[in-house]
């Protein structure tokens, strides 16, 4: 008898912008927090569970065993495993398909999968030659080698070095890529600027009418979203200037139409169909399958074109086309890059050079898309937004009676991570 993957439940912290809320607290305390909701709500508190598995991507070396540690402090039973995961930007939908990949494989029956990132905790490093100094020193016995060793300091040891969301390999931030791709496919900023006034619309709706009020707990003074701009216009977006390419000109990702740096954590509860039937939890949807994908952004690929490669592959391995599908989460990691994406997807000469398709993918209609608001309006947490996305999708099948949902997440390195959701 085949094993089936039911998503079961969800809880989030409202996600932040970043160094307001959240300043006090580290990735571990939103982390924990976020699971305590989950496991007070499906009444888990000194339950053991076959597995956990969290990630973020903004890590001090402290946080070597994070997982472990946010389990720990969850109210599971200590004898619940736990281990860390990431891959950029789709690292908690990473964590969903690691466990989902267990439970189908038969070596767990429950699980829970998460993420979280803050930038308000973001370590600050020194320079390597600070690091070797002070080890130099700290090994160093006698007062004369340990003033020998501290003559060798110089001024330029002390600089931090303060993380960035830069690419390793070009030098150039996540949106300076993505102003690069927007040119290449000649995105209109009024388009990009559309879609994030979309994006608020939609999430402030589902705010009025309740839907996020059983997914996300209070904290930090927090009790919603506090990047969503219920009142923002069109107007107000267009006003803005560009963010990333200031001197050119031809800039058009700005402010409004970017995700901000964002502090949150998500997580969400996964088990074997019969064993959620047995304890008697709801099914909200089942995990169908996954695929990741990568290009080669260092030669000129689009550093965040890499979904539509994993979609494509997705979709041909599972027989699928747009049209099988009733709602769309597409990560708003920049306007511009989901409105590349559509129109990659809408080329046939893009879908058979690069997809290896014999035609266009399609379109995604608009009403189909982010139905409750994305990234744009709700933050994204680089390690949080795939738990935020899989548990909200999950609750929209739910309450539609039933339908197939597609996920897409870019990532930083010029990956994608993808994933397929149903409710029968």
């Amino acid at each position: 008898m085949s094993r089936r993957v039911a998503i079961v439940a969800g809880s989030r912290i409202p996600f932040a912008k970043s160094f307001t809320y959240y300043n006090n607290f580290t990735s571990q305390d939103l982390m924990t927090v976020a699971l305590k909701d989950l496991v007070k709500k499906m009444n888990l508190e000194g339950a053991v569970l076959d597995d956990v598995a969290l990630g973020g991507v903004i890590m001090h070396g402290s946080d070597w065993n994070l997982a472990r540690e946010c389990s720990l402090g969850s109210g599971l039973s200590p004898k619940t495993p736990a281990y860390d995961i990431r891959r950029a930007c789709g690292t908690s939908l990473e964590t969903v398909i690691a466990i989902s990949n267990k439970i189908l494989t038969g070596q767990a029956n429950v699980g829970i999968a998460g993420g979280f990132d803050t930038n308000s905790d973001a370590p600050i490093e020194f320079q390597r030659s600070f690091a070797k100094k002070l080890m130099n020193f700290g090994f160093s016995k006698g007062a004369f080698s340990k003033i020998s060793a501290l003559s060798k300091f110089r001024p330029r040891d002390f600089k931090p070095h303060v993380p960035g969301v830069t690419e390793p390999r070009t030098g150039k931030s996540m949106g300076g890529h993505c102003e690069i791709m927007a040119q290449e496919w000649e995105i209109k900023r009024e388009d990009q600027d559309l879609l994030a006034f979309e994006s608020h619309q939609k999430a402030a709706k589902a705010y009025e009418e309740g839907f996020y009020d059983d997914l996300i707990c209070s904290f930090g003074g927090l009790a919603k979203d506090s990047i969503l701009r219920p009142n923002t216009k069109l107007e107000k977006l267009a006003s803005l200037r560009p963010a990333f390419d200031k001197k050119s000109g031809k800039g058009t990702l700005t402010a409004g139409n970017s995700t901000a740096l964002t502090d949150g954590a998500s997580c969400v509860l996964l088990a074997e169909e019969s064993y959620a039937k047995k304890m008697g939890w709801p099914i909200l949807a089942y995990f169908v399958d996954a695929q990741v994908s990568a290009v080669d952004f260092v030669k000129g690929d689009g550093l965040l074109m890499a979904p539509t490669k994993a979609v494509a592959d997705l979709l041909t391995r599972n027989q699928m086309t747009f049209d099988n599908f009733d709602f769309f989460e597409i990560h708003e990691a920049f306007a511009a890059q989901v409105l590349c994406t559509f129109k990659a997807w809408e080329d046939e000469k893009f879908c058979r050079e690069e997809l290896g398709l014999n035609k266009a993918l399609g379109s995604i209609p608009r009403a189909k898309l982010n139905v409750k608001g994305g990234s744009l309006a709700l933050g994204h947490p680089f390690g949080g937004t795939g738990g935020r996305i899989v548990a909200g999708l999950s609750k929209i099948l739910h309450q539609n009676s039933g339908g197939k949902g597609l996920i897409s997440v870019c990532t930083g390195g010029g990956m994608g991570v993808t994933a397929i959701l149903e409710k029968n």
